[in-house]
């Protein structure tokens, strides 16, 4: 259980910094020095790496599973 939880947080993180840096582009369009926009994105590549290595570790360790009806067929 506590796996899903930090994959949520991870999920939610990300959309939040993606947020975040389009908020920074739009508000420093005329800023020439303005790296705020490229730190979060910066950040939500780090984000979006930890959460694909939770859902991986989640696989690999059986604390989740696919159920998806066609999965066995394969």
């Amino acid at each position: 259980m506590w796996l899903k939880i930090v994959i949520v947080f991870l999920f939610l993180a990300v959309l939040a910094s993606l947020s975040s840096a389009l908020f920074f582009l739009l508000r420093d369009m005329g800023a020439p020095e303005s790296k705020r926009t490229l730190y979060a994105l910066g950040i939500r590549i780090t984000l979006a790496a930890l959460l694909l290595l939770a859902i991986w570790y989640g696989f690999d360790s059986g604390l989740l599973s696919n159920t998806a009806p066609w999965a066995d067929k394969y």
